[in-house]
């Protein structure tokens, strides 16, 4: 674990709060790609949410991250076994998983490692899928404050791995016999504060505020504040899913 680069376990408790859930759909689409629904291994769990989705659909869920806080702030399900393990040592049995699932996060491993992990554990014809999503694009005029807080006001504290998230994951090696998936895309109905809560867990905000006197929130509050109205109303927010999905 002497690898792992935490930037999530300072802020564990916002991040279990203020992340978005994935669709419905998706898991439902994943489940029905799966000779067997037996067991799914969602890697860098964070505070659970692809985990949670997933269990409507496996008979057992182990979900692992390398942050123990992350762990310990996840929301509890009766199918899902929380565990602290880094994403290139599981402790999995070989070839024992119907579908491997990584939520916004595998642009953090080593991937070769983990790659390499996920298909010693795979079961012959198992699943992969590793997917995320970046910037969000906001209605009207709002859009072009977003766009330069991401690029300009934050961006140079984006860490490096950014850049696959930036890049859809397209140039990612990856080694399995790959399937095209349907599109699927996050929606919520947020308020603005709701917005600038969700903002806040950025690793490159979370970076910036570490930084004295550098907060750039409230900017970014004024400057979207005039066309989004009353803060306390709620807008309907919807941002894609880029997706990398194989069979072994």
């Amino acid at each position: 674990m002497s690898g792992f680069k935490d930037h999530f376990s300072s802020a564990s408790e916002r991040y279990a709060t203020y992340r978005p859930d994935y669709p419905t759909a998706l898991f439902a689409w994943l489940a029905g790609q799966c000779a067997e629904q037996a067991f799914a291994w969602d890697c860098g769990t964070g505070s659970g949410q692809a985990a949670r989705g997933l269990a409507p659909h496996f008979r057992r869920v182990v979900a692992t991250d390398a942050s123990g806080e992350q762990i310990r702030h996840a929301a509890p399900h009766p199918r899902v076994d929380y565990r602290v393990a880094p994403a290139e040592a599981s402790g999995l049995a070989d070839s024992s998983v119907d579908l491997v699932t990584v939520a916004q996060a595998a642009h953090w491993f080593d991937l070769p490692r983990f790659l390499a992990e996920a298909a010693r554990v795979l079961k012959p014809s198992g699943m992969i899928a590793l997917w995320g999503y970046g910037r969000m694009v906001l209605p009207g005029e709002m859009d072009a404050p977003l766009e330069r807080f991401y690029a300009e006001t934050v961006g140079p504290y984006w860490p490096p791995e950014r850049a696959l998230i930036d890049d859809a994951y397209r140039s990612l090696d990856f080694p399995f016999t790959e399937i095209q998936p349907p599109p699927f895309s996050i929606e919520v109905e947020w308020t603005l504060l709701r917005l600038l809560d969700y903002l806040s867990t950025w690793s490159s905000v979370k970076r910036c505020r570490a930084m004295p006197g550098c907060d750039p929130l409230p900017a970014l509050m004024a400057e979207l504040a005039p066309a989004w109205g009353d803060p306390e109303m709620a807008r309907r927010l919807q941002w894609p899913l880029f997706m990398r999905v194989g069979r072994r």
